[in-house]
């Protein structure tokens, strides 16, 4: 299997934009390839992007993100007050992606994938291509009631103990997603195994992306 090194061939040093409509989505979709990065990047630098939580929702986002933060050499964290479920491409949300663009110049970014059902998710990731023409985009998969998970193209295989934390925080950060079927320590167990599996991953676990364009 072809393989890239990403924060495991010797880097000292990463910027990583991480993009997400919700609370939670970060976390669910990427956060176990965030938690890696700190353990093998010494200079990461990570811009946490929520566009959307309002309420005890910015709390449990923020307490997300810090959670999965830790370790991280510098950190900033956004957390936005777009309206849920009504995300629409408009001067507002875009103005906001051009404000990204200046501040930020990320070797990485992580948003969610253009093929995602769920209306908030497929913007940003259109806005994400639209807005970062030359960066290299990893477009993560969050499991729902839609059933649209498909069929990925680039695995980070991860370990029992970043998988452990993985679960852990977002059954801690997020009460308010508590009881619903969707959002269980089995579902997100499940989809780490599966693309563990697929990917031959040593421990058995892996969290998968989309690359749509990427330069060997």
């Amino acid at each position: 299997m072809l393989r890239l090194g990403l924060g495991t061939d010797g880097a000292t040093a990463l910027e990583v934009l991480a993009l997400g409509a919700h609370s939670d989505d970060i976390e669910i979709g990427c956060g176990g390839t965030l938690l890696r990065l700190a353990q093998a990047v010494p200079e990461l630098k990570v811009t946490w992007v929520v566009l959307s939580a309002a309420g005890d929702r910015g709390n449990e986002a923020r307490a997300g993100a810090e959670a999965f933060l830790q370790g991280v050499a510098e950190a900033e964290i956004e957390v936005e007050r777009f309206q849920d479920a009504f995300f629409r491409y408009g001067p507002e949300v875009k103005e906001y992606f051009e404000g990204l663009k200046a501040k930020v110049s990320p070797d990485l970014i992580l948003t969610h994938h253009g093929s995602d059902l769920h209306q908030d998710h497929r913007l940003v990731a259109e806005l994400t291509w639209n807005t970062f023409r030359d960066h290299l985009i990893l477009e993560y998969e969050i499991p729902k009631y839609d059933g649209d998970l498909g069929a990925p193209n680039v695995f980070v295989h991860l370990d029992d103990e970043v998988c452990r934390r993985k679960v852990e925080a977002l059954r801690s950060c997020f009460p308010s997603q508590a009881g619903k079927p969707w959002f269980d320590d089995d579902v997100f167990k499940a989809l780490l195994r599966l693309r563990g599996m697929e990917s031959r991953s040593p421990s058995g676990l892996a969290e998968a992306f989309y690359g749509r364009k990427l330069v060997l």
